[in-house]
């Protein structure tokens, strides 16, 4: 009875940590994006034009690429309970200050926010990743981190549908405090979960032969570049497909608001499918979904030169949503399977710095393909994109 009590207890602390993650998660990504959806609000009230408005949401991830790495490094060191509830202080600060800047026009300032705002999302998130990789069996392992990661696509649909609501009756800085605050709620949680545990990495403290090796391990390198080329084709579509549905296809900026909306949202899906398909339909093979991942990008992104119904584009917004963002959450459990144990958290860092980089890239290029040549050769190099993460997947390290 007792040991039935204690697996009982032990499950519900497991569900409140990943619940508590996943809300925290969901908010940074909610305060991540929020600008996003109200740009012509922020440009008048703050006087800016497109690209200097466009950077309070570029900052953040740019200051996730330079800082993943170090936040890994020091995760990795740490009591990761007490670094979470830090970085989630931190995010209401952002939330609290980009509010009070927004309001006074003090762009710098704002700016500023942001980037306190990112420092705090890539602790979240590289935390969250290996804490929840580490709450449960390893044959589920893929499946609790993919529905983690799940929690990105519930922030930016939070935040592209929510930001116009609150934008209207309170202004457009409302939302940045607003949705920051939704931390208290997952950091509560968390910490309840938690209480009276000693959580994070179980091994010694990472030699400086482990941090040099994980440097030079070439299958940790395949995967960073895997999480480029997913993150790169993710956020370029998240990015220009408004407007090549907008200016191609005749379609008004509202219904090709909603329908790119779609290719965030199977992501929800799509990240936890990764794992629940690579955990029991593949025994825990890894490379498999993510070379099934990109063989299936490669149509479904070339498609859209092809078409031009929307009946027909809705449908590739659909597949093309679920095959690109099928294998980033598999990657952050994959990275630890090729990786040692004391620098796990570093290996995740470095996934997500190389992939965020793709991220902050990739609109960059794309615009300038469009600008030069068109909305078609820009899909085109996209679909090269996929053909060169079929070609890397292919030569992808076994798991251990």
């Amino acid at each position: 009875m007792t040991d039935d009590a204690d697996a009982s207890n032990s499950r519900r602390r497991t569900v409140g940590l990943v619940a508590g993650l996943f809300t925290l998660s969901a908010a940074a990504g909610a305060y991540e994006i929020a600008p996003a959806s109200v740009l012509p609000l922020v440009r008048d009230s703050l006087g800016v034009g497109p690209t200097a408005a466009s950077w309070l949401v570029s900052v953040m991830y740019l200051t996730a690429v330079v800082a993943s790495v170090p936040v890994g490094v020091v995760l990795d060191r740490v009591r990761v309970r007490r670094v979470v509830a830090v970085a989630a202080l931190a995010l209401l600060a952002a939330g609290a200050w980009g509010w009070a800047a927004a309001s006074a026009g003090a762009y710098w300032w704002l700016v500023a926010s942001r980037v306190l705002g990112g420092f705090s999302y890539v602790v979240v998130w590289n935390a969250g990743a290996n804490l929840v990789g580490q709450a449960v069996d390893s044959d589920v392992r893929a499946t609790a981190v993919g529905v983690f990661t799940a929690s990105a696509p519930v922030g930016f649909a939070l935040g592209q549908f929510g930001s116009p609501l609150l934008a209207d009756p309170f202004g457009w800085a409302a939302t940045l405090p607003v949705f920051a605050a939704i931390a208290v709620v997952g950091v509560t949680v968390f910490l309840l979960a938690t209480r009276d545990q000693r959580i994070g990495v179980q091994t010694a403290t990472p030699s400086r032969a482990e941090v040099r090796d994980l440097f030079t391990n070439r299958g940790a390198w395949t995967l960073y570049g895997l999480s480029f080329l997913a993150f790169s084709l993710y956020l370029f579509l998240n990015s220009w497909l408004p407007s090549y549905l907008n200016d191609s296809l005749g379609v008004s900026l509202a219904v090709s608001g909603l329908l790119t909306a779609l290719f965030p949202a199977v992501g929800v899906v799509s990240r936890t499918s990764g794992g629940l398909i690579s955990d029991r339909l593949f025994g825990g093979e890894r490379r498999p979904v993510v070379l099934l991942a990109f063989v299936a990008a490669v149509p479904s992104v070339v498609g859209f030169v092809a078409v031009s119904q929307v009946g027909p584009v809705i449908a590739l917004v659909v597949v093309a949503g679920f095959a690109v963002q099928l294998s980033i959450g598999l990657l952050y459990t994959y990275v630890t399977e090729v990786t040692t144990p004391a620098v796990r958290t570093t290996a995740i860092s470095m996934l997500t710095s190389v992939g965020l980089f793709g991220a902050f890239v990739a609109p960059i290029a794309g615009g300038a393909i469009i600008d030069r040549a068109g909305y078609r050769p820009a899909f085109m190099v996209a679909g090269v994109v996929a053909v060169l993460g079929v070609a890397l997947a292919w030569y992808a390290p076994d798991a251990e």
